[in-house]
């Protein structure tokens, strides 16, 4: 075979087609459609599918992936209910051996909102002694830490009782990285294995110089997956300076992604901007980028040629970051969009603005949000209202908020439910179809010629799957292609 003959795709079972296809790939897009056996091409390497399904490949349109691919390794605290069981675990972790060379010992994932203590530099203390411990929240958004982790952070002590919140942690996190060699490798082998659940794409929103990064990770190979790399203010200037625009390649497999602007907290931490305050407390959370500073910075953006992502988690939040679109006529994405009145759901669908959410976040956040939005969860992660709304919904999961999995992320818009406990708000689940059309970047799910060979291979059809097994998590792909080349190969 020549290097671009490309694959016939023999037997193949497409989305809606009672019949078998054949699908011929070549120069990483779709060359040809047809009943099975009607596709010749002479010089492409036929592969039988045996009746396999084949879909357009799934994305993760929000992720952080150094950070993910570094917690894949970490302490992982998040199902201590408590300040002192995550404590308890820490102690438990170091028993077991301390970090060499003074290195802290990292955790991830724990969620304080509904713990019944307090997390306290010394209640840490009492655990690690003199080894530095950093705990990541499972939102990001905050950390606990040790007197020594403190210190490795440029922190006193003395000045932080309890947790750092929001920007008092966000710029320190990257500190907590191990070296450039580590993080490349670990994202490496992170991309590797998604690849064997059919991910071809991710848009990793990294507090980083994404566009460095992935020009250094490129040269050593391209990705398995497709890459956008997100922007963020502090590194803007550098990539108006080069003139890149939302799209334009930076490296094989790499592209320039979206801006990306954090406007308020999270609910976890209790910092999500909201129209109401927390019940029994007069804070309604954190705006911490105000219109005064998001409009400007946005119209910059826009006028260079960026899309915009912009976080908004409280109702409050979204409320300006929808004004903000309005007054610049950005193009992009609403990153979360967990709480949103009527009237905003609306404006999402008017000024064209996508709505980007982690349906898993709603599953994780369920109790935390009967409690901390009491009387408000009705239009909370309403995946339903903004898809009947006409708004055009993306899916992602935010890693390592959740996990880097689309079947997770499809199973909890499409159920409300997970660990077999009644739906959450059913009224506001989509349907399978609406689930996986916010997975395939834009794609129709039945594949069109033209369109590009990311392509994932499925032993059996997601609705199959889902109506023999009660649920999509645990999918795993037979194959997977991206611009025509097998990135997992089952078989």
């Amino acid at each position: 075979m020549t290097p671009d003959a490309g694959w016939l795709l023999r037997r193949v079972r497409r989305a809606g087609d009672r019949g078998l296809s054949d699908v011929l790939v070549r120069d990483g897009r779709i060359a040809a459609l047809g009943p099975a056996g009607s596709v010749a091409a002479q010089d492409a390497e036929p592969v039988d599918l045996d009746g396999r399904v084949v879909l357009p490949g799934l994305w993760d349109q929000h992720t952080h992936l150094t950070q993910w691919a570094l917690a894949r390794a970490r302490l992982d605290v998040s199902d201590a209910a408590s300040a002192a069981e995550a404590a308890a675990q820490v102690r438990e972790r170091l028993r077991a051996g301390v970090p060499a060379g003074g290195a802290p010992l990292v955790g991830q994932g724990f969620r304080d909102a509904l713990w019944p203590d307090e997390p306290t530099v010394a209640l840490l203390d009492e655990a690690a002694g003199d080894v530095p411990v950093v705990l990541v929240s499972g939102d990001l958004h905050c950390a606990w830490a040790s007197s020594s982790g403190l210190r490795l952070l440029g922190v006193r002590p003395d000045d932080v009782p309890g947790l750092l919140r929001e920007d008092d942690w966000m710029p320190r996190m990257g500190l907590l990285d191990e070296g450039d060699a580590v993080a490349d490798a670990a994202v490496a082998a992170g991309l590797a294995h998604v690849a064997t659940l059919g991910v071809v794409g991710v848009v990793d929103l990294e507090i980083a110089d994404n566009v460095a990064v992935w020009r250094r990770r490129a040269a050593a190979g391209a990705p398995p997956v497709r890459v956008r790399a997100g922007v963020w203010e502090q590194f803007l200037d550098a990539v108006l300076t080069e003139g890149l625009r939302t799209g334009d390649a930076l490296a094989p497999g790499v592209t320039q992604g979206p801006f990306k602007v954090v406007t308020d907290g999270s609910l976890n931490t209790r910092t999500a901007y909201c129209h109401d305050p927390y019940p029994g407390t007069s804070g309604r959370g954190v705006l911490t980028v105000p219109p005064e500073r998001l409009v400007p910075v946005m119209r910059r953006a826009t006028d260079a040629g960026l899309t915009c992502a912009i976080h908004a988690i409280g109702d409050a939040a979204n409320t300006h970051a929808l004004d903000a679109f309005a007054a610049t006529g950005a193009r992009g994405s609403v990153e979360h969009a967990q709480l949103l009145t009527a009237a905003d759901v609306e404006r999402f669908a008017a000024l064209g603005v996508t709505a980007s959410v982690q349906p898993e976040h709603a599953m994780d956040d369920r109790d935390v949000a009967d409690h901390h939005w009491a009387g408000r969860t009705g239009r909370a992660f309403p995946l339903a209202s903004l898809h009947a709304a006409g708004v055009r919904l993306t899916l992602g999961s935010d890693a390592p908020v959740a996990p880097l999995d689309p079947w997770a992320a499809v199973d909890a818009a499409v159920l409300r439910s997970r660990d077999g406990r009644e739906p959450w708000h059913p009224e506001q689940r989509l349907d399978l179809d609406a689930a996986l059309a916010a997975s395939v970047d834009g794609e129709p799910l039945g594949l069109r010629v033209g369109g590009p060979a990311d392509l994932v291979v499925l032993d059996e059809a997601p609705a199959q799957r889902l109506a023999r097994a009660g649920t999509l998590r645990g999918t795993t792909a037979a194959g997977t292609l991206v611009a025509g080349r097998w990135t997992h190969r089952a078989w």
